[in-house]
């Protein structure tokens, strides 16, 4: 008889768990995977799924008001049911969730709706179930959940990311504190079906991490869509009242709105799930703690994706569980580069980026030359509309390798795929300049940087 009941149990059924434990399905072996809520995790359930959805459906708006420009005109003014489109959003989201568990059933795993927990290294209780078992291997992949403020006077007022997505009727007025992706893109959201947005950060900028003039170019061009931005700002109390929130903040600034939606981070979701008892450690910022395979400090505990914060995409939590995959039960021993990964940012206007900042790249390589270009696309052009696109290229000087591409406008994120693959490959900025322009497009652009761009700023310091 087998010495445990699985070969491999999962913990946590998102992108990366759902993956792995199919794949080891797939190949023979006995899996059993867990999950508390909803299979699909935080992508298909409440993440970039539904969130693309709340995007596509505010970015109509704008739309409307762009055709008028060519020549459309509405008889009746466009109108929006809110509750009509988060009907739909969650049948979608249940199609999806069910097709998750279908692939689960057919590759042979089998599927426990139930909180796992760590007993010991090998031994997984299933809360509810009254329920034990055992495994061979354990991988967590229990994501990340959002992080607020909890000393904040006021804060049970507030509401994160995945309680925006079942709001029961949309609100007039919006407070979004942070200034991360989501918080950029839930202002988006929210301002493109008609609320009243504000978004609060408490640094100088929004989008920390990002080049500098993707942050500056995009705040501006939210404000253009009357989005207001307060930056170097954040609560001190957030107070009911009979007509809504009053937002106080510390610099004096009070402002009453219907919903105040917190996006201040996102943490590893490990708590209580028995970690310590397993032998397996967190690091310094609360995640777990894995090698390049992906292996925790216990010999037969793996963790792949959000849990382990390092590049926190759904794409990059499969690759890794396919790479676990390959090491552990095909014996092919596999890492996955977690270098030049793009990413989007689907805020109006959306970003797309791939390697380094000017920044970041200045300190890993000395000198960079970069090539910048603000421009009207032509869609916008033709209507007369005062909205503008960046397109960015960072190359080292001494290679003449791209390191980094930053683009902010109409069909970034599509463009800044096709990006990746070149700078991915390594290619220099003169094979860039090889490729012909394609004609009428904005991403043209791209190809048609010649002239080195030098910040007025730094000249002037010169």
């Amino acid at each position: 008889m087998p010495q445990y009941d699985y070969d491999l149990f999962v913990i946590g059924a998102g992108s990366g768990g759902v993956r792995a434990a199919r794949l080891a399905a797939l190949g023979g072996a006995r899996v059993g995977i867990a999950e508390e809520h909803r299979v699909g995790g935080t992508c298909v359930v409440r993440g970039c799924v539904p969130k693309k959805f709340m995007v596509y459906a505010s970015e109509y708006a704008h739309s409307f008001k762009t055709a008028e420009g060519y020549g459309w005109s509405f008889p009746e003014q466009p109108t929006f049911d809110w509750k009509q489109f988060i009907t739909a959003k969650d049948v979608e989201i249940a199609r999806l969730s069910g097709i998750y568990a279908a692939n689960l059933a057919k590759a042979g795993a089998d599927m426990v709706h139930a909180r796992a927990v760590l007993k010991d290294a090998h031994t997984v209780k299933l809360l509810g179930k009254d329920q034990t078992v055992t495994a061979d291997k354990i991988l967590v992949a229990t994501g990340g959940r959002p992080w607020v403020p909890e000393e904040l006077p006021g804060i049970e007022h507030a509401i994160t990311s995945e309680e925006a997505f079942h709001l029961p009727e949309l609100p007039r007025r919006v407070l979004v504190a942070g200034g991360g992706y989501i918080a950029v893109e839930f202002a988006g959201i929210f301002a493109g079906l008609g609320s009243e947005v504000t978004l609060l950060y408490r640094g100088p900028n929004i989008l920390r991490g990002f080049d500098d003039d993707v942050r500056a170019h995009l705040a501006g061009e939210m404000e253009k869509r009357g989005i207001r931005v307060i930056l170097a700002a954040q609560h001190t109390e957030i107070r009911k009242t009979g007509t809504g929130l009053v937002n106080v903040l510390d610099n004096g600034i009070e402002c009453e709105t219907d919903v105040v939606m917190f996006a201040t981070g996102r943490r590893p979701y490990v708590k209580g799930l028995g970690l310590e008892t397993a032998g397996v450690e967190l690091n310094d910022e609360g995640a777990i703690k894995v090698d390049e395979y992906s292996k925790t400090t216990a010999d037969n505990i793996w963790a792949v994706g959000d849990v382990t914060d390092r590049i926190n995409l759904t794409p990059v939590a499969i690759r890794e569980a396919v790479a676990f995959n390959e090491t552990v039960f095909k014996g092919r021993p596999t890492t996955y580069d977690h270098a030049m990964v793009p990413s989007a940012v689907f805020s109006q206007p959306p970003v797309g980026v791939v390697g380094l900042s000017e920044h970041d790249a200045r300190k890993a390589h000395g000198k960079v030359d970069v090539y910048q270009t603000r421009f009207r696309p032509m869609k916008y052009a033709f209507t007369g509309a005062e909205e503008r696109m960046l397109m960015k290229i960072v190359v080292d000087q001494a290679t003449d390798r791209i390191v980094g591409v930053h683009i902010v406008g109409p069909d970034a994120p599509e463009m800044i795929q096709l990006a990746a693959v070149a700078v991915k490959a390594g290619i220099t900025k003169a094979q860039w300049d090889e490729t012909t322009a394609l004609h009428p497009t904005a991403a043209e652009e791209l190809v048609t940087m010649r002239e080195r761009y030098v910040d007025p700023q730094l000249q002037a310091a010169e």
